[in-house]
């Protein structure tokens, strides 16, 4: 049996979207490297973030890879279009990669982990990555602006789904924080949790963002115990030397 065609959930707000890339870039410390990097965004959805990263050709050669071509913005970067996870690249191929909000779009577990063991393949030795995935207990589903609708046993979330009119297939596969943190383990990735740093980045870049301001706050081993239930999980991610290095 064929799974079900993955649908396009690409966020088309340019500003938003150069705001998050401003936030990558603070999180992988990457103005301070000094050398031109190679970059790979996985997922570019809009173009945007891609784009951020091209207006500086002397510091990036960016590239980009979908499923779908929706960008808005193409200019600066190459893009090449993928029909799954596999990347069309040789091994050790980029410094950065960045993978927003992309493996819950990949399919089940399994394709979860060719996902991650694809960044693993092309990422280079001192290489590093960004990930951010959405955490199957938060309480608003970003995707559909539905309350609980991750929560619920896959085989009622389409039902719950067309209930609302808002759709008639839920194709998304959020993780849990075990779920994440095993199948890094698996594609012998090293990974940190940086979601306090990104909040402290956001009160910075976005002074309106209410929400982000007051979490910006919290002393980080508050924001630790209660990592397991936050909305995103954000991690830097790289090759395994001794083990996992997850804080």
């Amino acid at each position: 049996m064929n799974p079900s065609p993955r649908l396009p959930h690409a966020t088309l707000d340019l500003q938003s979207r150069s705001s998050k890339a401003r936030k990558i870039e603070q999180l992988l410390e990457l103005s301070t490297t000094g050398k031109r990097l190679k970059l790979l965004e996985i997922g570019v959805g809009s173009g945007g973030i891609s784009h951020h990263f091209s207006t500086r050709p002397d510091q990036y050669e960016v590239h980009a890879v979908d499923v779908v071509d929706g960008r808005r913005v193409k200019e600066g970067y190459e893009f090449t279009l993928v029909s799954d996870s596999k990347l069309p690249f040789a091994d050790r191929s980029f410094d950065i990669v960045i993978s927003n909000h992309v493996i819950e779009h990949v399919g089940d577990r399994a394709r979860q982990f060719r996902h991650l063991k694809e960044i693993s393949r092309v990422l280079t030795e001192d290489g590093v990555g960004y990930l951010a995935v959405p955490n199957r207990w938060m309480l608003i589903e970003p995707h559909y602006a539905l309350p609980f609708l991750s929560w619920l046993p896959r085989r009622f979330r389409s039902s719950y789904l067309a209930l609302s009119g808002r759709g008639q297939v839920y194709d998304c596969e959020p993780l849990q924080y075990h779920e994440l943190h095993a199948l890094l383990e698996r594609a012998g990735l090293d990974y940190r949790h940086r979601e306090l740093e990104a909040l402290q980045v956001i009160r910075t870049l976005e002074p309106d963002n209410r929400a982000a301001r007051l979490l910006g706050l919290l002393p980080g081993t508050v924001v630790a115990l209660a990592r397991p239930l936050l909305p995103t999980f954000i991690c830097t991610i790289g090759h395994a030397t001794h083990g996992s290095s997850a804080r």
